[in-house]
């Protein structure tokens, strides 16, 4: 079983960086040159071969820099202040970046609910690439994903686009954009070392239950937090999170919100104010190991095992029973009880959908139409055991 891994909200932010390697095309320094200081003549040799720009490095180098001219723009910093219980003032610097939404018209800035939570309209400042500092109008968020939506009205400002993060793949190039430490406009470069991360503990600022990162290590530093995480088409793939970290600092292990869920709640924050969720009414194994997949007659642990059943939910009408265990959810093989809950989370309530079960050794097929969580979590039943 995944066990939690514990990971920093970047104090006020943080943002992803990453650094690659390439080599010149071929070439050799003289023996005699290579032990001893360059004279005159060689080095303008070398610096004639250094000149040209016709190397691929070069080419990759100039398509950087496009990337970064074409979405610097669209960054934002940001500082917050909230007053504490005791009268206190605590302030939060991140990140953010300019975006649209296709539900509703308008422009917006995306960024971590955990910059702005608990501050008002007025306390948030949104400082533009072209010096202007703005106010948002309208701030919604969501707790579970640590994603929050700020409404802008400013003139001429430049909205990034949308990337596919279902199409990123593991040691896809990322560039990492937004204010470490302050610093604002700064770009760091990298690849994306894993998906679908979960199980990760987020320090006590935020309480992400929606998680399904995509691993990076490009540097993230506290002030990178809701900046966007960039692929190579100049396009948002991530909103860069947390970081794991023993210093505090960057460890070459960042996490980011990957842009289709990031789109998906925004989406719903915007046109409902909140982001309707899915429920099938169980309670998984969060200890699921060997010796009860073996008892089970399952050949390794994987799944999800149900140990309770909630009585008047989706799963109690569709007839699951303890000691099933979901091996499939909708076409998506199910690899813990952290990655059930995800899918079943964000599927749209009142859809039908397939489930592949192991019960008594045997593998059946079974449909379920999901509820909305509000509805259990608006009822005080105790489970069964099913």
């Amino acid at each position: 079983m995944t066990r939690p891994h514990t990971a920093i909200l970047c104090g006020s932010v943080l943002l992803a960086g990453i650094a690659i390697g390439a080599t010149l095309d071929s070439w050799q320094l003289p023996q005699s040159v290579a032990a001893n200081a360059i004279n005159a003549k060689e080095a303008n040799r070398l610096y004639k071969e250094l000149g040209g720009d016709t190397s691929s490095l070069f080419e990759g180098s100039r398509q950087l820099a496009k990337i970064a001219a074409l979405t610097t723009p669209s960054v934002v910093h940001i500082q917050s202040e909230r007053r504490t219980l005791s009268g206190g003032i605590v302030q939060e610097t991140g990140s953010g970046a300019i975006i649209t939404s296709d539900k509703v018209k308008g422009t917006y800035i995306a960024t971590n609910r955990h910059v702005i939570f608990g501050s008002e309209p007025n306390q948030i400042e949104i400082h533009l690439q072209d010096g202007r500092v703005i106010h948002p109008e309208r701030i919604v968020s969501d707790k579970a994903t640590d994603v929050a939506v700020l409404k802008v009205s400013a003139k001429d400002l430049q909205p990034a686009r949308w990337g596919d993060s279902d199409k990123v793949e593991i040691g896809h190039m990322v560039l990492a954009m937004g204010s470490p430490f302050g610093l604002s406009q700064s770009v760091t470069m990298g690849i994306i070392s894993a998906k679908g991360r979960r199980s990760l503990k987020l320090g006590n600022k935020a309480e992400v239950i929606n998680q399904n990162f995509l691993q990076t290590d490009a540097a993230i530093n506290p002030g990178n937090s809701g900046g966007p995480l960039i692929d190579l088409h100049g396009r948002i793939i991530g909103v860069n999170t947390a970081i794991a970290s023993n210093s505090g600092g960057n460890d070459g292990i960042g996490f980011s919100i990957p842009s289709n869920l990031v789109r998906r709640v925004i989406d719903e924050l915007l046109v409902n104010g909140k982001v309707q969720r899915a429920f099938l009414g169980v309670r998984l194994d969060d200890d699921f190991d060997a010796d009860t997949a073996k008892r089970l007659k399952l050949e390794r642990v994987r799944g999800a095992r149900i140990v309770e059943v909630y009585p008047n939910t989706p799963a109690s009408r569709a007839n699951l029973k303890f000691d099933d265990v979901i091996l499939s959810f909708g076409g998506v093989d199910v690899i813990d009880e952290n990655h059930l809950i995800n899918l079943v989370s964000l599927t749209p309530v009142d859809k039908r959908v397939k489930m592949s079960i192991f019960r008594s050794g045997k593998r059946v097929t079974m449909e379920v139409v999901l509820g909305d969580r509000t509805d259990l979590e608006e009822r005080s039943e105790a489970p069964s055991r099913r």
